[in-house]
């Protein structure tokens, strides 16, 4: 039953330890650091073998170079064995071994010797963070170029310059991880995440890092009521080719979640849906609400992550975004700045606690009739109410159960009904878990 199922979400949340979740989390995100990912090729497949060995019951997933994707088509693939430059002395700069930063994203094969004026035309800094390399694709056309320090940049001499780029652009495939989670009922949760960005911790190895821990902790949940549906996958030609291919899929998915930048201090921010109403939407409106963290909403726009692709006119799917400070919000963004040292473990602990939080709310929610609707049924003999009047001891609780009593007319589910009255959902599902052991109450409309 989904109140027992949102009891047991809550004791997970209950057993976890801030401090040792903390400290589990950071270390999967100082190993997945060095890998040189990008939206196809090695780095991403050693991503999602990562993945597998925590998940395994992960599918990974591949769609063919030149495969349609509703308007776009999978990419070639993209593969690198070293990069750099050699300055008129001989030594080595902007080295892809030293930093995968260094190298734009999908950059062309490149072996020849070139003057100071025509390198200057396929480099990228960061004039106001000097030291600070910056992070840059070129995916979809064909092109090169490095990235280094701006300090770097300004003490180039003049003189011939040596560029080597090893790199091949292939047919291969497209690669991605699936995971789900089976339920009893029809409808699906989603959960979306990047897994293509190369060494940058917070955007977005912080949400990767959350989300297998929550696949491992809804994974221990013996009877689900939804299904949960895990997406690790490229940004932007991922989630189009996953809804190419997934159309009676889309069907089945009542709420979901784009999940990025989980890891920085900053509090929570939560994009609504294209609706604005959704169930999700509510869910995190009673969330913000409970947790007393900073929490903000903003409405939904057609930019940002994924969220946009399951939000677009042909699916409408009601799936937000949770961040924490949103992209490109914080100076490190899209940067080297973007280390380890960036991400707090007790902001990835509270990330997780907070997608248990609605999950045991998505477990709970639901609507009940009451079958003593005829004024209000006599709690005491039931051993509901108190057996003395007149002090306030239990006194939310029972408020709880007179709200759960009146509004359990096959209309609001336990989460409107927790708005209305002001309470936390786990007092209002709690006062229908007695109400139903004392037979006043079942599931389901009239």
């Amino acid at each position: 039953m989904s109140l027992e199922n949102s009891r047991h979400v809550e004791a997970l949340r209950r057993d976890l330890s801030r401090e040792e979740t903390g400290r589990r989390l950071m270390a999967w995100i100082e190993k997945l650091y060095p890998i040189p990912r990008s939206i196809t090729g090695p780095g991403l497949r050693r991503t999602l073998e990562w993945i597998q060995e925590r998940l395994p019951d992960l599918e990974r997933r591949e769609a063919p170079t030149g495969t349609k994707v509703l308007d776009w088509e999978v990419p070639r693939e993209w593969r690198v064995r070293e990069a750099w430059i050699r300055d008129p002395s001989g030594r080595k700069l902007a080295d892809f071994d030293e930093h995968n930063l260094h190298l734009v994203g999908y950059s062309v094969p490149v072996d020849r010797e070139v003057e100071r004026a025509e390198l200057e035309e396929h480099l990228h800094s960061l004039p106001e963070h000097p030291d600070w390399i910056p992070y840059r694709t070129s995916y979809y056309s064909e092109t090169w170029g490095f990235c280094l320090t701006h300090r770097q940049r300004e003490a180039l001499p003049e003189g011939i310059y040596r560029v080597r780029i090893d790199s091949e652009l292939v047919s291969g495939a497209l690669s991605w991880g699936e995971l789900v989670l089976p339920g009893r009922e029809e409808g699906e949760i989603l959960l979306s995440c990047h897994v293509c960005h190369p060494s940058l911790a917070n955007d977005n190895l912080s949400s990767l890092a959350v989300a297998v821990a929550l696949a491992g902790q809804l994974g221990e949940l013996q009877d689900r009521r939804w299904t949960y549906r895990f997406l690790f996958v490229p940004g932007t030609i991922g989630a189009i080719t996953w809804l190419a291919s997934n159309r009676e899929t889309v069907a089945r998915i009542r709420a979901g979640l784009v999940l990025a930048n989980l890891g920085d201090c900053g509090g929570f921010t939560y994009k609504r849906t294209h609706s604005g109403t959704a169930w999700i939407d509510r869910v995190m409106e009673r969330l913000s609400a409970e947790t007393g963290t900073s929490f903000e909403h903003r409405p939904f726009s057609p930019f940002g992550y994924d969220e946009r692709q399951y939000n677009s006119p042909g699916f409408r799917l009601p799936v937000g975004r949770l961040t924490r400070t949103p992209h490109g919000e914080y100076p490190e963004y899209h940067t080297s700045a973007d280390d380890l040292s960036l991400v707090e473990p007790e902001a990835l602990a509270g990330s997780l606690d907070l997608l248990l939080a609605a999950a045991e709310i998505l477990e709970g929610d639901d609507v009940y009739r009451n079958l003593a609707p005829y004024g209000e049924p006599q709690l005491g003999r039931r051993g509901l109410y108190r057996s003395l009047g007149g002090g306030t001891e239990g006194r939310e609780r029972e408020l709880a159960l007179l709200w759960v009593l009146n509004q359990s007319d096959g209309g609001p589910g336990l989460l409107e009904i927790a708005a209305r009255a002001g309470l936390p959902f786990r007092r209002i599902r709690e006062a229908a878990a007695a109400l139903v052991d004392a037979e006043l109450l079942v599931p389901g409309a009239p």
